[in-house]
């Protein structure tokens, strides 16, 4: 496992469409040294463009990761790949893409192509999306474009490759429209709680959320990703796991009552939840770790700039006092924050052929 301890948190504000208010988390957690902060969005309830809010956030902030939540279902794959390595491009290497499904009708009812699927089509349709957005990342190589205003050339079309991918509902032809991404490909986030997506996961993501409340689940989950993902032909440490938690700092120190905070955290209809003050947290955070159950957290704020801010200066500052955690980013990309490698070119490698897109 990573042996560094990787924290991230979520920034959602639901029914609050104003920038400023997620430039505001987003620079919070930047202070903290977080390595990255998600946006969640659905089709199946109203707000802002998650991706959209995160190009506003870019440009505001300098370190840390922004990975929105894009759905793979009635979307395009080729503008969706696109748009992420816009965002990666605006924000200089420090994007992710939270790889997501619609499964209700009413989402479909939206657009008005098609019913909706099992989930397991669904998350299939989804892996063959991170498929071919990683080939049409790759499509540009690096050095594709001269801007010889001497010569007049542009590009250098040798170094420009058709993806031709054709999937189970759509196809691609390429090449993108975009240039290869800084960080070669975005960092590709699945949540692997439910079955269906740890297919996807362990194939294709770089990060994988998992919520669950107890280590012996955390660790359980976390084998079975990397053995899967050794199968798909990946080195498991290139795998990232960590584990998905809501958190209420608001019951002050200690634990407010058996099952939450010092009693670790507890099921609800949500997720898994913890509650209590953010020393319990850290002591929560750091033993897990230690422990070798998972490479680090994601915290869901219950109550977002409340929650946020007792983790960023109550939790993270006191893990970060014991060296537990990192106190600067050890560079600019979010793939450097995670320790994970920028992916090689499956078009320029000699000997590669397009079907390593999933490989990291």
């Amino acid at each position: 496992m990573s042996s560094l301890l990787h924290l991230a948190a979520a920034l959602d504000l639901p029914g609050i469409p104003d920038a400023g208010a997620y430039v505001e988390l987003a620079r919070l957690a930047e202070r903290g040294g977080l390595d990255f902060v998600t946006l969640d969005d659905s089709f199946a309830r109203p707000g802002p463009d998650a991706l959209g809010v995160l190009c506003r956030v870019a440009p505001a902030t300098r370190r840390i990761g922004l990975v929105p939540t894009v759905t793979t279902t009635h979307t395009e794959p080729f503008q969706v790949q696109a748009a992420v390595a816009t965002l990666d491009w605006v924000s200089r290497g420090r994007a992710g893409w939270r790889i997501d499904v619609s499964t209700t009708e009413g989402e479909a009812r939206l657009f008005g192509r098609r019913h909706t699927a099992p989930a397991e089509a669904l998350w299939q349709e989804a892996g063959e999306v991170a498929d071919v957005a990683a080939r049409s990342w790759d499509s540009w190589e690096d050095g594709a474009e001269i801007r010889d205003v001497a010569t007049g050339r542009f590009l250098d079309r040798d170094r420009l490759h058709r993806v031709d991918f054709t999937g189970t509902a759509f196809s691609v032809r390429g090449p993108s429209t975009v240039p290869r991404p800084p960080q070669g490909h975005p960092v590709r986030v699945v949540d692997a709680t439910d079955g269906p997506a740890r297919a996807v996961a362990a194939r294709y993501a770089d990060v994988a959320l998992v919520r669950v409340a107890a280590p012996a689940q955390a660790a359980g989950v976390r084998d079975e990703l990397r053995e899967r993902a050794r199968a798909a032909g990946r080195n498991p440490d290139a795998l990232r796991v960590l584990v998905s938690l809501l958190v209420d700092l608001g019951d002050g120190e200690h634990a407010a009552e058996p099952g939450h905070g010092g009693g670790g955290p507890r099921p609800t209809g949500r997720g898994p939840l913890y509650r209590g003050g953010p020393v319990d947290l850290a002591e929560l955070v750091a033993v897990w770790h230690a422990d070798g159950v998972t490479d680090g957290f994601h915290l869901v704020p219950v109550e977002p700039r409340r929650d946020l801010e007792r983790l960023v200066n109550g939790t993270v500052a006191l893990l970060q006092h014991r060296g537990q955690f990192r106190t600067f980013y050890p560079g600019s990309t979010l793939r450097e924050h995670l320790g994970l490698t920028r992916p090689a070119n499956q078009y320029a490698v000699p000997g590669a052929t397009a079907a390593t897109g999933g490989a990291s």
